[in-house]
């Protein structure tokens, strides 16, 4: 390659890299200066006060908590749902492009807009979901689902597990289009069931795409906050609070400027700490 060709590269890739480093450059090291006291912040001057206070402040060890849970839940979900609905897809069947088009209407919501219908599916007097309780008798009397710590995380994480599952399902289904048919006519012949080649054959095969589909998924879930925000805010008594929305309000309603950037570097280190697999993974195979 030429020092012209190389030099032609550079400049195809010039306004990309300038679109990536205003977009989110920029604004990654104004946080971490803010998290420093440093820029943007009343009575500037290096401190690590706001590292200290998450330390020793028990409503971020809630918020922490609440995220590994939710995050765990709901990716674990996420796996186990999209990868029972991509196998599904991935028959031979009547009006398949149907049926993907309907798995895939629930990513095309917006989180915020997906919060918002919840929280009506889930409100205590109009909400469908005590209406169909009380009609098939499951319940006497309207729940508060929403109003109660432990019903509204799993409202929650309820929400999130239907509007994101098809994010896993269509990396789960592009990995099973991907395995070759002649592996299971293989098995069949020699006498596996159904069972033993999904064991076998298609979980193997999958290995590459699960790794993937769970880590993208992951650093998703971790900075979720439209869906919960738009469903309960946080609450009742932050038993939804995650970190995304405790940043949210310790910046734009309490002001606290360099608290809020400290939990967000935090998540940001969470985040790339859990996409290091990834990140390997992709770089052994361009090996």
């Amino acid at each position: 390659m030429t020092r012209s060709e190389v030099r032609q590269g550079y400049f195809f890739v010039a306004p990309a890299f300038i679109l990536l480093l205003g977009v989110l450059g920029i604004p990654a090291l104004t946080a971490v200066l803010q998290s420093f006291n440093v820029l943007w912040v009343r009575d500037a001057g290096f401190s690590l006060d706001a590292y200290r206070q998450l330390a020793s402040d028990p409503a971020f060890a809630t918020a922490l908590w609440n995220t590994v849970r939710y995050v765990t839940l709901v990716v674990s979900l996420h796996v186990v749902l999209g990868l029972a609905v991509a196998l599904l897809l991935n028959l031979d069947i009547p009006a398949k492009w149907f049926f993907r088009v309907v798995a895939i209407l629930p990513w095309t919501i917006p989180d915020v807009i997906g919060g918002i219908v919840w929280r009506f599916v889930f409100d205590t007097l109009t909400g469908m979901i005590n209406s169909v309780a009380i009609v098939i008798g499951l319940i006497d009397q309207p729940v508060d689902w929403l109003g109660t710590p432990a019903l509204a995380f799993t409202a929650v994480v309820l929400a999130e597990v239907w509007r994101g599952y098809p994010f896993v399902m269509l990396i789960l289904l592009a990995g099973l289009q991907a395995i070759p048919a002649h592996l299971y006519e293989a098995a069949s012949m020699d006498g596996a069931s159904r069972f033993q080649s999904f064991i076998h054959i298609t979980l193997p095969s999958l290995k590459g795409m699960l790794m993937i589909a769970v880590v993208l998924d992951v650093i998703w879930e971790c900075r979720l906050f439209g869906l919960v925000y738009g469903m309960t805010g946080g609450g009742p008594s932050d038993a939804t609070q995650l970190i995304s929305t405790m940043t949210y309000k310790q910046y734009f309603e309490f002001f606290n400027t360099s608290y809020a950037a400290a939990m967000a570097v935090v998540l940001a280190v969470i985040m790339l700490v859990i996409a290091i697999p990834y990140l390997r993974a992709s770089m052994r195979e361009k090996d």
